[in-house]
């Protein structure tokens, strides 16, 4: 199993209150979610009303798939033009060696 994790700190140029980046932040989640069935959530920046922090996850079977959807993921929230991309941070696991690695906890009986 493969692990795809990312952060995505955005900025929303046209925001002048908290109300306004979290209607954004809305739209940006809700059509993220809707295209690509991930999980994706604001993690950080809460207060500031300019600054978003956006952190998703996935799980596939392959590295290669994973490594894919999550450049797409980037590429669509660039594309949605609601706010700008400043910073992305990406992080792809794999399950399978953790898993290995704790042979003999009786966990391979399953």
């Amino acid at each position: 199993m493969v692990v795809g994790t990312g952060i995505i700190d955005i900025f929303v140029t046209e925001s002048r209150s908290l109300k306004e980046k979290r209607s954004v932040l809305r739209r940006i989640l809700s059509r993220t979610k809707s295209a690509f069935n991930i999980s994706i959530a604001e993690v950080g920046e809460y207060d500031d009303w300019k600054k978003c922090r956006i952190g998703f996850s996935m799980v596939g079977n392959e590295r290669s798939f994973i490594n894919s959807k999550i450049d797409k993921v980037v590429n669509f929230v660039e594309a949605l033009n609601l706010a700008d991309i400043v910073c992305v941070d990406t992080e792809i696991c794999n399950i399978s060696d953790v898993y290995n690695d704790r042979a003999g906890d009786g966990l391979d009986e399953f």
